[in-house]
């Protein structure tokens, strides 16, 4: 007996040292796991041994079986647990149980066991690092039951195989935490890349669901209309594909998505088929099982959500949860990385529109070519569909005078059209505040500016006040076809521009004035010479010719034989000739009187023939009378030009061309002399220049040393003369 009792140790022993060998060299647990059922099969003279894990659901999972037929040696068998077996009692109290009539055995797992013709069983607990795992079983149909001793003998195998599990578990730890790692730097590499979002999202897509074991991952965007859109998927080799890349589904019911945009929390559903709602239904006709999913936070701010799903009866892992946290950080990273780019992009792009714009109001550009500018640079800039500039007017209208649009559909307003500010719209809400306005829904607008924008497909739309010099002007407006609600700090970004808008209106309305005042300043500075030229030809002028009529009648009734007296009164009389001719020159210097009575041709004959230097003149303009400023600018240009030629030219000749055409009167003058004139010195050329600049014209002058002097004058008629 002692013998055989010695035997039967050692060959437990034996037995027990191959199974903790196989333990010790990391051998893979199903192997484990086969070896123990055979040990013990063979040891105990079993008919039936069976090693099972407990699982989350109340399920028993087979994972080996080892029996004296074939159709005992299969393992991956699940069953129910409940009822009274040896099974559910080992789970109920993680302590070894036993069934000597296993007859009376109930519950799913007591079926399974019993179809087998099992007549007693014995069950103990296999527990990895402290927690119940499993059990190890072993049974036989004998009428016999099994010995006393068989709890206390598969303590031994029980506490090897937990010992084989815990380090497989830490080694497939230890490796998912590599593994984990990786698949995070490949994601942080590509991130600190500044690859572009859609790359990112498609690469954490993947790198989860091979971690994590799915069977299908997406990333999708949360969108202001209670939207989700898909940015990235990922799927394993032939599992469907329910969502792809753009994809966008409606939010709402009871499902995994929908709870994460409320609760703004992780969140799983291990049994999918009480999802309920829109994104559930799609879950539902490709079979999903189980899903799990993360929120996904930019700069704080929920943005989106990472999802992982299974369509086994495997639940995922249950920390699954904290292990998506990784990944979803890594693409806020990612998308915070790429709205700071195109913030930084947007930014730059913006003030180079501002400096194009700023560049046209400072060389005083047209306003018409200036508010087309504005338009067109908002439009590209803050990448709407629709931008456009309106004059408020009196009577409360306002006019349209700058738009573009991103397509080539037509605008129903044109420039210059005038719509009544009636209803509410942008253009309406500006002119009643004096601030700042938007409309998200594009629907609830009215008003015949509204009208215009729902006909051409508005959804949402923003406008900012222009002010020039304290007072409300317009509003500039931009809207989108696409978006359901444009960015928040548009209006903040229209500022910018309005406020280089008034400044072009205030300096165009300044210089208006600044030209009005100088027409103002030259023809009244005419009408005093004209005055004056007439004062003199009417008081002074006349004055001397009587003076002169009187002094010849006085000479003519000198006795013969006052010679002296003869001699000093013609000496008088000539005297009074030359001063009268003097005051004849003054006057004409003043205000030509051959330029009011015969008009330009006569009185630039006048001036070529008293030219000391030959002239050659040709002079087409219509025979009517031209404009008074713009007639008495070409004299003076044409009698200023002669007189520098006579004067400091050392000249031979000149020639003088006056033509009209294309709305302007043209005068050229030129010499062959000396050359060298400057606008910058001498105060002949100066006032001719502000002459003509007040008339809104041109003048430039040629003065290449040598070559001679030319004056080129342009003089806008605005269309008040046929002809030219």
């Amino acid at each position: 007996m002692e013998a055989r009792a010695s035997d039967r140790i050692a060959e437990e022993q034996a037995a027990l040292r191959r199974v903790a060998m196989l333990a010790a060299l990391g051998a893979p647990p199903d192997e484990v796991f086969t070896a123990v059922t055979t040990e013990v099969w063979r040891l105990l003279d079993v008919d039936l041994t069976a090693m099972a894990r407990y699982d989350p659901d109340d399920v028993l999972t087979y994972v080996a079986r080892w029996g004296a037929t074939s159709e005992d040696r299969s393992g991956g068998l699940r069953t129910t647990l409940g009822g009274r077996n040896v099974m559910t009692l080992v789970s109920e109290t993680g302590r070894p149980a036993r069934m000597d009539d296993f007859s009376q055995a109930t519950g799913p797992a007591a079926d399974l066991v019993r179809s087998l013709g099992i007549r007693s069983s014995v069950g103990a607990p296999i527990r990895v690092e402290g927690r119940l795992w499993g059990i190890m079983l072993v049974s036989t149909r004998s009428v016999q039951p099994l010995p006393a001793d068989t709890e206390d003998r598969l303590v031994g195998f029980t506490e090897l195989v937990g010992t084989a599990i815990a380090n497989a578990q830490a080694r497939v730890e230890l490796r998912g935490y590599a593994d984990e790692q990786a698949a995070l730097r490949r994601v942080a590499t590509l991130v600190a890349g500044g690859a572009q979002p859609e790359d990112v999202f498609a690469a954490v897509a993947a790198g989860a669901g091979r971690l994590l074991g799915a069977d299908l991952t997406a990333v999708g965007r949360y969108e202001p209309d209670e939207m989700m859109t898909v940015l990235g998927a990922w799927r394993t080799t032939g599992a469907p594909m329910p969502f792809t890349v753009g994809n966008r589904v409606r939010l709402g019911g009871h499902n995994m998505a929908t709870l994460i945009w409320k609760t703004q929390q992780p969140t799983r559903f291990d049994h999918y088929e009480d999802a309920t709602g829109p994104m559930a239904t799609v879950g539902h006709e490709w079979g999903f099982r189980a899903t799990v999913g993360a929120p996904i936070r930019v700069e704080g701010q929920l943005w989106g959500v990472l999802t992982l799903v299974s369509t086994r009866e495997e639940r995922l892992p249950a920390d699954t949860e904290d292990r998506l946290v990784g990944f979803t950080e890594l693409v806020g990273t990612a998308i915070a990385n790429a709205q700071a780019r195109v913030e930084l992009r947007g930014y730059a792009d913006e003030q180079a529109a501002l400096r194009r714009v700023a560049t046209l109001v400072a060389r005083a550009a047209p306003r018409d070519e200036v508010f087309a500018a504005v338009t067109e640079e908002i439009g590209r800039v803050l990448a709407v569909d629709f931008a456009g500039m309106s004059r408020y007017d009196a009577g409360e209208t306002a006019t349209a005078v700058g738009m573009w649009t991103r397509t080539d559909s037509p605008w129903p307003i044109a420039i210059g059209d005038r719509l009544s500010l009636d209803g509410r719209n942008v253009t309406t809400l500006v002119h009643q505040t004096g601030e700042p306005a938007r409309i998200d829904d594009y629907r609830e607008s009215s008003g015949m500016f509204a009208r215009a924008g729902r006909d051409w497909g508005f959804r949402s739309a923003a406008g900012a006040p222009i002010h020039v010099a304290g007072r409300l002007w317009g509003v500039v407006t931009v809207a989108s076809a696409h978006k359901a609600s444009l960015p928040r700090n548009t209006e903040a970004r229209l500022s910018a521009f309005t406020e280089l808008v008034g400044t072009s209106i205030a300096n165009a309305e300044a210089q208006t004035a600044l030209a009005a005042s100088r027409v103002r300043i030259v023809t009244a500075a005419d009408e005093a010479r004209r005055r004056i030229e007439r004062d003199l030809h009417d008081g002074a002028q006349q004055r001397l010719v009587t003076l002169a009529l009187q002094l010849r009648e006085i000479r003519a009734a000198v006795p013969p034989g006052a010679g002296d007296l003869a001699r000093r009164l013609d000496g008088v009389a000539a005297g009074l000739d030359d001063a009268l001719e003097e005051l004849r020159e003054i006057a004409r210097g003043i205000h030509p009187a051959v330029l009011a009575q015969g008009g330009l041709r006569p009185a630039l004959r006048a001036l070529a023939d008293r030219c000391p230097v030959p002239v050659d003149l040709h002079v087409q303009v219509p025979a009517a009378r031209l404009p008074g400023p713009a007639e008495i600018a070409a004299y003076y240009v044409v009698s200023e030009a002669l007189t520098n030629t006579a004067r400091h030219a050392d000249a031979t000749a000149a020639t003088v061309e006056v033509t009209c055409g294309e709305g302007a009167l043209r005068v050229r003058v030129r010499d062959d002399g000396r050359g060298g004139a400057d606008l910058a010195h001498g105060s002949g050329l100066v006032g001719l220049r502000d002459r003509v600049e007040a008339l809104g014209g041109r003048l430039a002058v040629g003065n290449e040393p040598g070559a001679g002097t030319s004056l080129d004058v342009r003089i806008p008629l605005g269309g008040s003369v046929r002809g030219c």
